[in-house]
C-alpha cells in the first residue's frame, strides 16, 4: 500500500483527458487515469497536477476501469470520470465512516447536478446494500475498499457497460457480485460528486435499452430473473411500449433489432 489513503481512478477516452479536473481533496490522495485510445489518436496529456496514466487500445469502460483495479496501490479507490467534480467534505465524510467499520467494502453514496440537485432519488438514510435497492448506482458515487476487492477477484464484466452491446449494468453487477462474494456494501446519503444530467435518457424503453436491461437480470438473479424482470417492467410499465414488450422482457428474448 502507498502513502496516500485514497486513489481517484479516471477512466477516460484519449480526447477526453483534459476535460479532467484535478480532486482538491483534504485526505491524502492520488490520481490514477486509465486512458483508453483505440483509434491510435495522439493523447495530450493533462500539465496541472501529479498522476500516474496507463494507456491501452481497448474500447469499452469496464475494461478502463479494470485497469484502474489492477493498478491502484491504495486503502480505497473511487471510480471517476472526465466529467466528475468532487467534493472534499463528502469524500472525506465516507472515508471516515470506512475507517470506524472495516466490516464495509464498499459505500454507495450520492451525487447532485450543475445545479445542486440530487441526480435521483436516494434514501433518506444509511442503508444496507442488497440485489434490489442499488440496481441505479453510478460508478462515480462508489468507493471500495481495496483489500476486500483483490481478496475476493473482483472485477467489472466487461460484457456490460459503455463501450459494450449490454451498455449499462456494470455497476449493479459490480456491487452484487460484491455482496455474493460475501461482502458487504452500504448506501450513506453523504454527497460527493457533480455530475452533469443525464443525456440517455431518451433510450429508456427502447427494444434495444430492454434487452440490455434483461441481460442485466439475467446476469445478477440467473434463474429466477423471469420474476424480477416481470416485477421491473410492471413497475415501469408507463415508460414501456405495453403487453407485447412485457412478454419479450420477461422472457428474455428479442424479435431481431
Amino acid at each position: 500500500m502507498s502513502n496516500e489513503l485514497l486513489t481517484v481512478g479516471f477512466s477516460v477516452l484519449s480526447q477526453r483527458v483534459n476535460n479532467i479536473k484535478p480532486p482538491q481533496l483534504d485526505i491524502p490522495s492520488k490520481v490514477i487515469i486509465s486512458i483508453q485510445d483505440p483509434d491510435d489518436t495522439r493523447t495530450q496529456l493533462p500539465d496541472s497536477f501529479a498522476y500516474e496514466y496507463f494507456e491501452s487500445k481497448n474500447r469499452g469502460v469496464t475494461k478502463s476501469r479494470n485497469v484502474v483495479l489492477d493498478k491502484t496501490k491504495t486503502k480505497y479507490l473511487l471510480f471517476a470520470d472526465d466529467e466528475n467534480t468532487f467534493l472534499s467534505e463528502g469524500i472525506t465524510s465516507v472515508i471516515n465512516y470506512l475507517e470506524k467499520n472495516p466490516q464495509c467494502d464498499l459505500v454507495l453514496a450520492q451525487a447532485v447536478d450543475e445545479e445542486g440537485n440530487l441526480r435521483k432519488e436516494y434514501p433518506k438514510s444509511q442503508t444496507k446494500l442488497n440485489r434490489f435497492n442499488c440496481a441505479r448506482a453510478a460508478t462515480y458515487e462508489m468507493i471500495v475498499r481495496m483489500d476486500a476487492v483483490k481478496s475476493a477477484h473482483l472485477y467489472f464484466d466487461e460484457n456490460f457497460g459503455a463501450g459494450a452491446e449490454n451498455y449499462l449494468g456494470d455497476e449493479y453487477i459490480f456491487i452484487t457480485d460484491l455482496l455474493t462474494r460475501g461482502r458487504n456494501a452500504v448506501f450513506l446519503p453523504i454527497t460527493i460528486a457533480i455530475h452533469p444530467k443525464d443525456s440517455s435518457g431518451g433510450r429508456w424503453g427502447t427494444e434495444k435499452d430492454l434487452q440490455a436491461r434483461a441481460k442485466v437480470f439475467t446476469r445478477v438473479f440467473e434463474n429466477t430473473a423471469p420474476l424480477v424482470r416481470a416485477a421491473f417492467y410492471l413497475k415501469n410499465y408507463r415508460k414501456t411500449k405495453g403487453m407485447a414488450g412485457f412478454f419479450q422482457f420477461v422472457r428474455g428474448k428479442f424479435n431481431q433489432l
